[in-house]
């Protein structure tokens, strides 16, 4: 068989090149961040990585370690996963941050105390148990509006939200239990430090006073 043209040989190349663009493109990276004796990663992996495998993260991932007190408020629109042995950082990590797609994996066997995270935009959260529980994976929808509305935008854009915010609240408790995950919505709530006194978060948030929230708990 006869080598191909220089022409050729140029289409080959291109179309290769145009091929490994695609596929790269179409890769779609997600957040992995994990708490390891006192030290926090955070990790871009482009494959799915199995629960609490701190070796295969941070083999596969392109992971770099972050200060507890360098830790800043941000906003995540993709898929995030977190995993802990306790909830010392979640707290810096996830209390009023915009997260859509969730997913807390418990990687020891601490009793966990009853804390609560507040969390903006939150459609649907997965919980794993199984380094203190063995059974399967949970699931929880908490709301389906579309992706594009302005009123998940995060806390700190005010201008343009809608008159509805969503904000949840996670039991931490609900690691210590073996009973199916829970959830109930609040809607139409005004006036958050009024309506919720024994949370102290709205003291120290700025929360829209002429804004109407669907408070979801989630236990």
């Amino acid at each position: 068989m006869a080598p191909p043209s220089g022409h050729s040989f140029l289409l080959i190349s291109l179309l290769g090149i145009f091929a490994f663009h695609c596929f790269t493109r179409g890769q779609k990276n997600s957040t992995l961040i994990f708490t390891k004796e006192h030290t926090i990663r955070n990790c871009s992996c482009s494959a799915d990585i199995r629960d609490c495998d701190y070796s295969l993260a941070n083999l596969m991932c392109s992971c770099k370690t972050v200060l507890p007190f360098a830790i800043e408020r941000t906003s995540y629109s993709g898929h995030l996963t977190i995993w802990f042995t306790d909830t010392s950082a979640l707290g810096l990590l996830l209390n009023f941050t915009l997260v859509q797609d969730l997913k807390l994996s418990l990687c020891g066997t601490n009793t966990l105390p009853t804390e609560y995270l507040a969390i903006w935009g939150l459609k649907r959260l997965r919980i794993n148990t199984e380094a203190k529980h063995a059974s399967p994976e949970q699931s929880l929808l908490v709301h389906s509006a579309g992706e594009a509305e302005p009123r998940d935008k995060p806390p700190a854009s005010h201008t343009g939200w809608q008159t509805c915010a969503y904000v949840s609240f996670l039991d931490m408790a609900l690691f210590n239990k073996e009973s199916s995950l829970k959830s109930f919505s609040i809607e139409n709530v005004a006036g958050m430090a009024n309506n919720f006194p024994y949370f102290p978060y709205f003291n120290t948030f700025p929360i829209l006073s002429n804004k109407s929230y669907v408070v979801t708990f989630i236990y």
